[in-house]
């Protein structure tokens, strides 16, 4: 995605790229685990394209981390992305962040 989107989030709304891991997984035994199989919750990564005026922790290019039950997808220049609000993110992942800040290592 080299250029800015068409689009202006309002608000505390965020637009994300989820990350490719729709399909098939391993196991780090390296068993295939089929994209149809039933597991527990699993949450999501995805990246942030853009952010509304009122998002204090999230700025374009982190990766955050959220449940993928609770999206709503929209399309934009043919591209399909997430829209949720911020209060929907679990984690943040930024270079940007020390683990001083995040006292996770994600």
């Amino acid at each position: 995605m080299g250029s800015a989107l068409p689009i202006r989030m309002l608000h505390d709304r965020i637009l994300v790229d989820l990350d490719g891991e729709s399909g098939e997984r391993r196991s780090s035994g390296g068993i295939v685990i089929p994209a149809t199989a039933q597991m527990g919750k699993r949450l999501a990564w995805a990246g942030v394209v853009a952010v509304g005026a009122n998002v204090r922790t999230v700025e374009v290019g982190d990766r955050v981390l959220f449940d993928p039950e609770d999206k709503a997808e929209v399309e934009v220049d043919a591209e399909t992305y997430v829209l949720m609000r911020e209060r929907d993110i679990h984690a943040v992942a930024s270079d940007r962040l020390g683990d001083s800040d995040t006292g996770l290592y994600l």
